[in-house]
């Protein structure tokens, strides 16, 4: 072999194997140790404090972190951006601009682009009111999140409740609701983005998916290629994975989370990171347990090493 050919390669080798490092070095998950088989707390005194927290997601290239923590009453998102390196000291965004009375802000979805944010809401105007759940949007305008309005029709209605939110690739949006037509009390629907913020009829998951039980806390691949459900409410409480497979979505199976459901604790939304090698979720204890989220005393965001989810692919 030509010398001057071999060095060229051999150098050629190096710069990609420094580029592979740089883009790995990219992926920082608040500084935090990786989690093994076996769910650990995710950023404890950064994320996890003595107030109760939830919904913990990452933006697309994962420079931006979500989640929800409850202060005084309102369910407060909050956010961390990797700057220079480092990630910054969460922040609340107010998502509302009566932003000292109590609201909801929950479940967020970021878009691909990550200027654009989906989640749970209910504004001050109606939590004062007891409404159902509504969803929402944000918008990134000068690298600030702005306050939100509801999405109309055909995703939020006046007298149905709208949760969970999952943006994909596309744009298209995955949501639960308990609307007339359903398998259950509540069930996954999916809604074809058309551009100018605009959704087409939201289109029912079937049977594969919805049961005569109540479908809540869900996640969704942006290649939709396999969605995650939690049955926090029924016997079978935990999360199963549903895989797609012809276009067509295969019957969820429940995985083993690596540790055992504590009774009395709700397990809930799940989320998978970026680059799918973390699972993430959230546990709820409230006392007494029937009282919810009146009763809330704790909760927590612990997350997860993910393989054992995708062996269970046939």
């Amino acid at each position: 072999m030509n010398k001057g050919y071999y060095f060229l390669s051999i150098l050629g080798l190096a710069f990609v194997l420094h580029c592979c490092k740089s883009i790995n070095s990219n992926i920082s998950y608040l500084d935090q140790e990786l989690p093994d088989s076996k769910p650990k707390l995710f950023a404890t005194s950064v994320v996890n404090t003595d107030a109760i927290e939830i919904n913990t997601v990452f933006n697309a290239s994962n420079t931006e972190l979500f989640f929800t923590r409850i202060i005084d009453g309102r369910f407060v998102l909050h956010h961390s951006e990797l700057t220079d390196g480092s990630w910054t000291t969460p922040e609340s965004i107010e998502m509302f601009s009566n932003q000292d009375d109590e609201s909801v802000a929950i479940d967020p979805s970021i878009t691909a682009d990550g200027n654009t944010l989906y989640f749970l809401g209910i504004s001050p105007k109606d939590r004062s009111a007891n409404s159902k759940p509504d969803i929402f949007r944000s918008q990134k305008v000068g690298g600030k999140w702005q306050v939100a309005s509801r999405v109309g029709y055909p995703i939020s209605t006046d007298n149905y409740a709208e949760s969970y939110p999952v943006v994909v690739a596309d744009g298209s949006i995955y949501f639960t609701s308990d609307r007339p037509g359903g398998f259950g009390k509540r069930d996954i629907y999916r809604a074809q983005y058309l551009g100018d913020g605009e959704f087409d009829i939201p289109i029912n998951l079937g049977s594969e998916i919805n049961t005569k039980k109540s479908e809540r806390s869900t996640y969704v691949s942006p290649d939709e290629s396999f969605l995650i459900t939690g049955n926090t409410y029924t016997e079978e409480r935990g999360f199963a994975v549903s895989f797609k497979e012809n276009n067509k979505w295969q019957t969820p199976i429940y995985f083993d989370l690596g540790e055992s459901i504590i009774e009395d604790w709700i397990y809930f939304c799940p989320y998978m990171s970026p680059d799918n090698k973390y699972f993430f979720f959230s546990k709820r204890y409230s006392a007494p347990p029937e009282s919810g989220w009146k009763g809330a005393i704790k909760g927590e965001v612990h997350w997860v090493k993910a393989h054992g989810i995708f062996s269970l692919k046939k």
